[in-house]
């Protein structure tokens, strides 16, 4: 994969924030703040984009779920970009749901994550609303190929600033912003349920996804040749490329007749 040019990438990506923002006629950005790479650097830029007096950040936490580190985490991104935060504990309106929904099955793990990520969602729009601002999602490139995030959850949001930057692309670009270590070097993971990590659910490291895609969208290379450069099995690249088909209702307005 060829090297980020972390300069341009940044200009652009604030002047596409600053814009939507001035087109949109609103007044700011809340973000999630999960203490992860992404929800970082996109606090990051829009706090460059906007001004740190524009950018609210939330922190969504689920008592006895969240890693503590990851709200200290979040808590030190914040603090570090002198920005307003705020902590909702979510457990509460997890419970209050799962006692509401008579058919509820609390051991479906997909059924469960998701509800989660949408609560996450209903509560960033609740801010945006109220202060007459845009939710700013943290998906990147590769995450959206793969419809690897909840419609409607972590999917449901405004713009998406990092989505034409891969995984390895937003590592590149957390190095030239100076975005603590620790938060770099942790393990990506949604926190929809214990000891999950998204390397973990998908089967490889983002590192190898990102070059199978980069070789197959980006060169237009067969997926032969990336089996080959790669040493990894066709079916295992079949399997990645379907998921991109399989999950295009994630990335399109709903369909109509």
């Amino acid at each position: 994969m060829h090297d980020l040019n972390p300069e341009e990438t940044v200009t652009t990506i604030t002047n596409f924030i600053s814009s939507y923002i001035q087109q949109s006629g609103t007044k700011g950005a809340v973000i999630g703040l999960s203490g992860g790479i992404d929800s970082t650097i996109t606090a990051y830029l829009s706090v460059k984009a906007l001004g740190k007096e524009n950018v609210l950040g939330i922190l969504l936490p689920e008592k006895g779920m969240t890693p503590p580190e990851d709200i200290l985490d979040a808590t030190e991104v914040a603090y570090i970009l002198n920005i307003d935060h705020s902590v909702i504990e979510i457990s509460e309106i997890i419970n209050s749901l799962f006692h509401s929904i008579p058919e509820v099955d609390k051991t479906n793990r997909l059924a469960t994550g998701n509800l989660k990520a949408r609560i996450r969602m209903c509560t960033l729009y609740y801010y945006a609303n109220i202060m007459n601002r845009i939710v700013v999602g943290t998906g990147n490139r590769t995450e959206i190929l793969l419809g690897y995030f909840t419609k409607y959850g972590d999917g449901g949001v405004d713009i998406e600033p990092l989505g034409n930057l891969y995984k390895t692309q937003v590592r590149q670009l957390a190095h030239y912003l100076k975005v603590p270590h620790h938060i770099i070097d942790k393990p990506p993971s949604a926190g929809l349920w214990a000891g999950q990590t998204d390397e973990d659910d998908l089967g490889l490291s983002y590192e190898t996804i990102d070059n199978i895609f980069f070789t197959i969208l980006d060169e237009s290379k067969p997926a032969e040749y990336a089996a080959e450069q790669f040493g990894i099995d066709k079916g295992v690249i079949s399997d990645l490329l379907g998921r991109i088909n399989k999950n295009q209702h994630k990335r399109h307005v709903a369909p109509t007749p």
